[in-house]
């Protein structure tokens, strides 16, 4: 059984379905979730002047936690690192010079509703205009989501679109995060590209995994292995504290059913901007068979400069990893530029 730089266990799981894994109901989990400020901060015990700033900060960007998150972070710890993602704080409401509601160009990418097109031979479908937890760093926290597709017939102009031109191998499912469709609708759409014959890959961006981890059910996984482009996910943890307990199990679990998973996280102030830190993420994403991917520059987003780090630390982080690590655990450090046909790599 592998184990952690802290001594936290990745559980050896069987790549073979549990029959009674799937019992357990994720939307029972999301429903739990701790959605008002007052809540998180009482019971993570936390000072009481951080009430009111988390309330007029969650009015315009509303908090959004899962337990099973919570239940990672210190209590008493205002620093924590993971609580500092989710915790709605005054700072939000700053104007920050070059911060914008639209940091990456979703806008001008949007060919379609539901569609983004950026990059060659691939599409980006905008699946489901929530999440499971509300990090307060969110390049789409502004998004106007309540004008894309809801019902799958809806979808269909989308769909015609990439099924409308061969130079698109690749659909990438985003949001919002699109595990929080349900088995049923998830498969349903997920059908309908699958006979799209030029479509050979399917790639699923989604943090579900990392914060409410029992979205990786055997419905999930038997719909992964059914399809006919073969699936690719990409989670999304920023910090080692997030792999432990049942999300690394749920990570796990992916990988030993034959999933690739990747996963990218954004530099954060306060969170991830040490090398101690970056160097053990990586290290537990490997014990639980996941590869260190992309090193995001935060996202210029309105609300979230408080997050920002400076390029140059950045490169020195990246620099530091490289002289501690083996090559496959050090992620490339990109930024996104709005425009750009690619991520464009930092270093």
């Amino acid at each position: 059984m592998p184990t952690s730089p802290r001594g936290i266990s990745c559980p050896a799981v069987s790549p073979a379905i549990d029959a009674h894994s799937g019992s357990s109901d994720w939307r029972r989990s999301l429903a739990q979730a701790v959605r008002d400020p007052d809540e998180l901060i009482t019971r993570l015990e936390l000072h009481d002047s951080l009430r009111e700033p988390a309330r007029r900060a969650a009015e315009t960007f509303p908090l959004m936690v899962p337990v099973s998150f919570l239940a990672r972070m210190e209590p008493g710890n205002p620093h924590d690192p993971l609580l500092r993602q989710v915790l709605p704080v005054g700072a939000e409401e700053i104007i920050a010079e070059g911060f914008a509601a639209d940091a990456v160009g979703d806008g001008n990418a949007r060919a379609i509703p539901g569609l983004l097109q950026k990059y060659e031979g691939r599409a980006l479908l905008i699946a489901a205009g929530s999440c499971a937890v509300n990090c307060r760093y969110c390049f789409r926290r502004h998004y106007p989501y309540g004008e894309e597709p809801r019902r799958l017939d809806d979808w269909q102009p989308a769909l015609d679109a990439i099924a409308g031109d061969p130079t698109l191998h690749e659909v990438i499912l985003s949001g919002g995060d699109p595990l929080m469709l349900t088995d049923h609708r998830l498969r349903e759409m997920v059908e309908r590209i699958a006979a799209i014959p030029h479509v050979t890959r399917l790639r699923i961006h989604s943090r579900l995994p990392i914060v409410l981890p029992d979205r990786v059910n055997d419905d999930l996984l038997n719909l992964l292995h059914e399809i006919g482009p073969a699936a690719v996910m990409v989670v999304h943890a920023n910090h080692p504290n997030e792999i432990v307990g049942d999300c690394a199990a749920a990570l796990q679990r992916l990988v030993q059913s034959g999933i690739p998973t990747l996963n990218q996280s954004v530099l954060l102030r306060g969170v991830n901007d040490a090398a101690d830190t970056l160097a053990a993420l990586s290290e537990r994403l490997i014990e639980c068979g996941v590869i260190p991917y992309y090193l995001h520059q935060l996202d210029r987003v309105s609300g979230a400069a408080h997050f920002e780090v400076a390029e140059a630390t950045g490169l020195k982080l990246i620099d530091e990893l490289r002289r501690r690590l083996p090559g496959y655990l050090v992620p490339r450090y990109v930024r996104e530029i709005a425009g750009e046909p690619s991520k464009s790599p930092i270093s």
